[in-house]
């Protein structure tokens, strides 16, 4: 905002003066001054005779035209952010777009801020430039996975890079921020499409672990099973073979005439015809053809004997 304070002084027009000579002598004593006033978070830059004069700080300023003062622009104080769109090309030959966003401000030495007017036109591109030149010099070097995972170091290094050069201009570098890494739409559904891949890889081994587990589980209940009814199946010939064997010796005593063999054919008997009327009992029993002859029972009673004698032969001695 300027403001003009004229101060016009006149004197009167004496008859014996002409009016064209009064009119110069106007000119000639007519002084303007300029009042400029500087807004909160800006610095304008003072020039006379296009010379750099000073740095003129928020409030109200006399500027003096007519001995060449003029303001010649403004430098802002503010923390400033640029947000800028590198495309390039990782390690494994993916073009990727990756944003990064700098915050960066003016620095308040008066030295530092002749530098950011008088040395750099336009710091915003110049920014940009020096972005641009350190992701393509970065990212190339790193795999697409690991561009995510290595963003921070990405942004460190763009951060260097751009203090050490933006010092020299005036500028001071807040931070720098990796905000976004965007591959083409393609690559994002070929990435997601290998994900699940490998997510259904895991849980199909997840299942077959368990199935394996299931059917482990399974072989060993039936172990367990059949050697538990093996035990019991033992224990009970042992305990016919023990009622057998008091059978014999009781039959012994009592009868006379009779040896143990005799004894023990006609109990294999005996439990034979058990056997069968057991079989002939149950609900699920097919039909089964027994020989009906008046011979069967010998025929039964020669077959048992013979097992038995086989037995005794082939016993260990």
């Amino acid at each position: 905002h300027t403001h003009t304070h004229t101060h016009t002084h006149t004197h009167t027009r004496h008859p014996s003066i002409p009016r064209s000579s009064l009119s110069a002598s106007n000119k000639q004593q007519t002084n303007k001054m300029f009042w400029a006033c500087v807004p909160q978070g800006t610095i304008q830059v003072i020039q006379t005779w296009g010379k750099f004069k000073k740095f003129a700080e928020p409030g109200c300023h006399c500027i003096v035209p007519c001995c060449g003062d003029e303001i010649a622009g403004a430098l802002s104080t503010r923390i400033q952010s640029l947000e800028v769109a590198c495309e390039t090309k990782t390690k494994d030959n993916v073009f990727v777009t990756i944003i990064v966003s700098t915050q960066y401000m003016v620095l308040k030495d008066p030295e530092r801020m002749y530098d950011a007017f008088y040395k750099l036109t336009d710091s915003r591109e110049q920014i940009r430039s020096y972005i641009f030149d350190v992701v393509r010099s970065t990212v190339p070097r790193i795999n697409l996975d690991d561009v995510f995972t290595t963003k921070e170091e990405i942004a460190v290094e763009v951060k260097s890079m751009l203090e050490k050069a933006m010092t020299e201009f005036g500028y001071s570098i807040i931070q720098t921020l990796v905000t976004d890494i965007a591959p083409d739409q393609k690559v994002k559904i070929a990435m997601n499409e290998i994900n699940a891949a490998a997510r259904q890889r895991v849980a199909a081994q997840d299942r077959a672990e368990a199935e394996k587990i299931m059917v482990v589980k399974a072989a060993e209940a039936d172990a367990e099973a059949k050697y538990l009814q093996g035990t019991g199946i033992a224990r009970q010939r042992q305990a016919i073979i023990n009622g057998l064997r008091e059978s014999v010796v009781n039959f012994q005593a009592e009868v006379s005439d009779i040896n143990s063999k005799d004894v023990m054919e006609m109990m294999m008997m005996t439990q034979y015809f058990d056997t069968m009327k057991e079989i002939g009992t149950s609900k699920n029993t097919n039909t089964i053809f027994v020989p009906a002859g008046p011979g069967a029972v010998a025929d039964a009673a020669s077959q048992i004997r013979a097992g038995i004698m086989q037995g005794q032969a082939a016993a260990p001695r």
